[in-house]
């Protein structure tokens, strides 16, 4: 299947690192991430991993759960989850998905219908398996990113992006190239100027099109 943003993600049953999950299940009434790699003990990956423990705290404000997901089964998680926590210097307060067989790879349109893993895989055999979803508590994809193998994401950006995400669907607003929480956001375009003024207080109207203005506090 082919996933496009606000479609409902894909339910499965999978074991993790941290017991089996029902996927929908486990988002329950939270926002979720899921954010992928091609196997364990891989060294991109695990500097990912560990920037995703360091922000635990974070997704918590945002009430929202993470969970990992490899091409390796849930013993090599563990064994990986220890190098991710000494090199994070924290616990690894998140579950990793074990796919071994790809069947949530393919769910998420991150490998073709006909992958495998030949013995003896390396990260090459499914390095398309670089992916973040982010899950709204409705269970639609929200957005997603897709990364190279030699590239490292940039978590800053996806915890900017989950503001964004959050603010913009809680407020019914958008928001502007390179918005941070706390800068002005853009007025809905179904509000005339007079709406606008008495809903946001003052508005700059850069275009007819384009006006920015505070949140309300």
């Amino acid at each position: 299947m082919s996933l496009r943003i606000n479609d409902v993600v894909p339910d499965f049953e999978a074991d993790t690192s941290d017991g089996p999950i029902r996927f929908h299940e486990w988002i329950g009434d939270s926002w979720a991430i899921l954010f992928s790699h091609p196997k364990d003990f891989t060294p991109v990956c695990t500097t990912e991993f560990g920037a995703v423990a360091r922000l635990g705290e974070e997704w918590k404000k945002r009430g929202t759960k993470v969970i990992g997901i490899s091409t390796d089964g849930v013993e090599e998680h563990k064994a990986w989850i220890k190098d991710i926590a000494s090199y994070a210097d924290c616990d690894v307060g998140f579950p990793i998905i074990a796919d071994e067989d790809l069947k949530i790879a393919k769910l998420f349109d991150m490998l073709p219908a006909d992958a495998y893993l030949p013995d003896g895989a390396t990260p090459e055999d499914s390095a398309t398996v670089r992916s973040v979803f982010i899950i709204g508590p409705d269970k639609q994809l929200k957005l997603a990113m897709i990364y190279p193998m030699n590239v490292g994401r940039n978590f800053a950006e996806v915890l900017r992006a989950l503001d964004a995400l959050q603010t913009a669907n809680s407020q019914s607003i958008a928001t502007p190239a390179d918005w941070t929480v706390g800068q002005d956001v853009i007025v809905p375009l179904s509000l005339s100027d007079e709406e606008a003024v008495t809903r946001f207080g003052k508005i700059d109207k850069v275009f007819p099109y384009l006006r920015k203005a505070p949140l309300p506090q």
